[in-house]
């Protein structure tokens, strides 16, 4: 659904040239929840604003809907007809709302539909229809200075949906609100992922987001895209940035002749008692030393850093057991290097 290809981002100011997105590759599938998360500076807000092509890139394509928007003419306000006719499939939803103040929330709603050109009756129809789906049919005259903050994001999503688009986009749409309001909204993207058929990318710095409501997601630095999958495949593969960062795990070993591992549990594993099983069936004691589970992508997934008595080189089986029980192990410390494999000519 949503394609990036090269995508390259040069911004000059006083000249120097500041580079902002560097070779991006990105692939969003149709119906998923996709979010692309970093610090500040990363490159996140260039990427989503070249998506709907708000910026330009300097090198590189954007394909939404097997449409290439790179090669329709224009930008931003003096984008041509065709450009902003496939911008209007695309619904954006941003950080601070970005409300009319002196129009009320129906008036808010209606404001794509009066540019589209769309009849006064019908505009009425679609944005009480709206405002219903997203829960504040009761707020259609009101106006934003009279909302919380939670309801003036679910009246700029209702404003974003105005144009019936396949794709929305979300540039920090939680970051400004508290943690149970960051929640409900989250929950309704996703409803509406469900219920609409919509394509989501968000672009966000906090995990809990990912962890929520995305099914695949992209870790960028310094204007490149180090990591990407979908959150299960993050999950399962050892030495991932994104799956460490999603359940953070930590505890130092006891002693220099012990080995030290990560375990990641989902599916029917994080319910299973796999710890307990290897203990009793290798006869050794187990030490946990940290643990963090929780609910990603609708299954339960949880992390746990144990330790083994003993070097690497006397827990092979034990470590088989795990793996054999579906659990993805990496090692720690010590545990990693003694398991790595020599190098052809070293000595």
């Amino acid at each position: 659904m949503i394609t990036t290809t090269g995508l390259t981002k040069v911004y000059r100011s006083r000249g120097r040239e500041i580079t902002a997105l560097d070779g991006v590759d990105l692939h969003v599938r149709e119906g998923e929840v996709y979010g692309v998360i970093g610090q500040s500076g990363a490159g996140k807000s260039s990427l989503i604003r070249c998506v709907n092509l708000l910026e330009r890139p300097t090198a590189g394509t954007v394909t939404v809907a097997g449409q290439d928007l790179t090669a329709l003419a224009g930008r931003g306000p003096r984008a041509g007809r065709e450009l902003r006719q496939a911008r209007s499939r695309i619904g954006m939803v941003f950080q601070h709302f970005n409300l009319l103040s002196t129009r009320t929330v129906q008036d808010n709603v209606e404001l794509p539909l009066e540019i589209l050109g769309t009849s006064g009756r019908e505009r009425s129809r679609k944005a009480l229809e709206l405002l219903d789906l997203v829960g504040l049919s009761d707020k259609a005259n009101a106006y934003p200075a009279q909302l919380s903050g939670g309801q003036k994001q679910r009246v700029g999503i209702a404003r974003a949906l105005a144009g019936d688009p396949k794709v929305l986009l979300s540039d920090e749409a939680t970051s400004a609100l508290d943690p149970e309001t960051t929640r409900s909204i989250l929950h309704l993207l996703r409803d509406l992922n469900r219920q609409l058929g919509l394509t989501v990318l968000l672009i966000t710095h906090e995990m809990d987001v990912v962890k929520t409501v995305c099914d695949s997601a992209a870790l960028m630095e310094n204007g490149r895209i180090v990591e990407s999958g979908t959150v299960t495949e993050l999950l399962a593969t050892p030495g991932s940035e994104l799956a460490a960062a999603l359940f953070p795990v930590s505890g130092d070993t006891s002693g220099h002749d012990r080995t030290v591992i990560d375990v990641t549990f989902h599916g029917d594993a994080a319910t299973r008692p796999v710890i307990s099983q290897l203990s009793r069936t290798y006869n050794i004691d187990i030490s946990i030393l940290g643990a963090a589970m929780d609910t990603v992508a609708g299954r339960q997934v949880g992390r746990m850093r144990i330790e083994l008595p003993g070097r690497y080189e006397d827990n092979v089986v034990p470590v088989g057991f795990l793996r054999e029980q579906g659990l993805q192990i990496e090692l720690v410390g010590a545990a990693a290097l003694a398991s790595a494999p020599v190098k052809e000519g070293a000595k």
